[in-house]
């Protein structure tokens, strides 16, 4: 087993580094296969903000797993109280938001701001929690987690996740084998929207991943 290097930089850009294998491991063990198509539309350079509809507990292996390379996530504070997957997100340069605590939220959209503004992508989940209803649907993509690309300029990626549900949720949170299909779309411009163009932007990305469930 290899041992991670000491100082916390060091550590972080370590954990990074074994992320996708880690995932790729869980993925491999409960007997999950992906399909993976549309990682030419990622932009090859500058930040982006990858946007996903939300299932599964898998979506977060899924995306480290698929993606070219580990990114970090805003993610839901209930995470946060998972001891080992605490520090595996903080490591990861995971952002943890409070959806009752308006200012906890600012706060958690300002500090993934930040990390977006230095050059790193992110990913989020803009429908804050997982959806529920039946395959091929979405809940609503609140405006909020938009406004960090909106404020940084930089692109908004949508991905697709199909088939995650239906391999662990929907057997009472049992482990089942099968087939998850991972779609990265092209790119959607933020630098030069207008204020409508930027209120309709969370609709329009839902519209865009609703056609590829």
């Amino acid at each position: 087993m290899h041992k991670p290097p000491a100082t916390p930089r060091r550590c972080a850009v370590w954990w990074s580094s074994i992320s996708p294998h880690w995932s790729r491991g869980i993925l491999n063990v409960t007997g999950v296969r992906l399909s993976v198509e549309g990682l030419d539309n990622i932009p090859k350079e500058g930040p982006c903000v990858f946007v996903a509809n939300h299932r599964s507990y898998y979506d977060i292996p899924l995306l480290l797993a698929s993606l070219d390379k580990p990114y970090g996530i805003l993610a839901k504070e209930e995470l946060a109280k998972i001891p080992l997957l605490s520090r595996w997100m903080k490591l990861l340069g995971c952002v943890f938001v409070q959806r009752d605590d308006v200012r906890a939220s600012v706060r958690a959209l300002n500090d993934a701001t930040a990390i977006v503004e230095s050059g790193r992508s992110f990913i989020i989940f803009p429908e804050g929690t997982r959806y529920k209803g039946e395959e091929g649907g979405a809940g609503e993509f609140k405006a909020g987690a938009f406004r960090i690309a909106v404020k940084t300029e930089t692109p908004v990626v949508p991905v697709a996740i199909s088939g995650a549900r239906g391999l662990f949720e929907a057997h009472g949170n049992r482990t089942t084998p099968g087939t998850v299909r991972i779609r990265v779309l092209p790119p959607i411009q933020t630098a030069g929207m207008s204020r409508a163009e930027q209120k309709e932007l969370p609709a329009a990305v839902r519209q865009t991943i609703l056609a590829q469930l």
